[in-house]
């Protein structure tokens, strides 16, 4: 007669989750941080100065929430050091070093970056690198554009949001004269500057597209279809806070600047993220039709 023991199902033994090399993390990383602690210092001060970055803050956080929800993914790994990533990480070196010779800030704090992905690397491997690599995207938004691309975008953007502004007023009969990023209105003369440029909420709405795509819809392609509707999302929205202060000039100049004029952006950026959504909507909205109308099996012939 079997005894009871004998009638238990074989169970597979547990594997015990490979153990995290949390020596190797906080070693390395402490250096890492202490190395650049003046680059990242001066770059949260900016982050504190420019408003063009002030969204700085949040990516860190926003990027350090999806890897806490991607901890138990992250904790069974098996971890596989990529040596290569030494390489990474000189690279990474002799890039701080030649933008501290040559005083470029943009090269110093992008190297801080690859240093990160070259020490990723080498305590966890290429594995652990796919698994974060959504949050490593969302770093490089902590990074203000170089001055050279920053005035060579911004000057165009401030021309086209002038010339809409210029053409919508006129529709609306309100006398306007344009000249180059300056408009001549009855009441005052308004100046597109590059504060005004757009570029500002380009980079705040896009840091949010792939936000809102990860959090809100789980294809892939969507993030990426996302964030390049930002681009005409934030002209569009920025033409029309221009031409909304023109009107408002024309009703009461006080209107146009101070307070009004910071609360008009702030309203303006809330229609640009609603657009976001309603676009985000209609793209699904299409790709399920188109689908649905692909994949509709044909009727049987009678």
């Amino acid at each position: 007669m079997a005894s009871a023991v004998d009638q238990l199902p074989d169970r597979s033994p547990v594997v015990p989750a490979p153990p995290v090399p949390w020596a190797g993390l906080a070693w390395f990383g402490a250096l890492l941080i202490a190395a650049y602690f003046p680059v990242l210092r001066h770059l949260v001060e900016q982050w504190s100065t420019d408003e063009d970055v002030s969204h700085g803050f949040f990516v860190p956080l926003v990027a350090g929430f999806i890897v806490w929800q991607r901890r138990e993914q992250i904790l069974a790994m098996d971890y596989k050091p990529a040596w290569w990533g030494l390489g990474v990480m000189a690279w990474a070196a002799l890039q701080g070093y030649a933008g501290m010779l040559g005083a470029e800030l943009f090269l110093q704090r992008t190297s801080f970056l690859i240093a990160l992905l070259g020490l990723l690397l080498v305590v966890g491997g290429t594995r652990l690198v796919r698994v974060l690599a959504f949050p490593l995207l969302l770093l490089p938004f902590i990074i203000p554009i170089p001055a050279v691309l920053y005035n060579q975008i911004t000057f165009p953007l401030q021309l086209f949001a002038s010339q809409v502004a210029e053409f919508t007023l006129g529709l609306m009969g309100i006398p306007v004269l344009r000249d180059g990023n300056v408009l001549e209105l009855a009441s005052q003369k308004l100046s597109v500057v590059e504060a005004c440029s757009g570029i500002r909420s380009l980079l705040s709405l896009s840091f949010l597209s792939l936000v809102y795509a990860y959090f809100f819809d789980k294809k892939l392609w969507m993030r990426w279809v996302l964030l390049a509707t930002t681009i005409p999302v934030a002209i569009l929205a920025n033409s029309g806070r221009v031409t909304i202060t023109g009107v408002l000039s024309e009703i009461d100049p006080d209107l146009a600047q101070g307070f009004f004029h910071s609360v008009e952006g702030f309203i303006i950026f809330a229609i640009a993220l609603i657009m976001l959504g309603g676009l985000h909507a209609l793209i699904n909205r299409f790709a399920k039709t188109r689908f649905t109308n692909t994949h509709t099996p044909e009727a049987p012939v009678v």
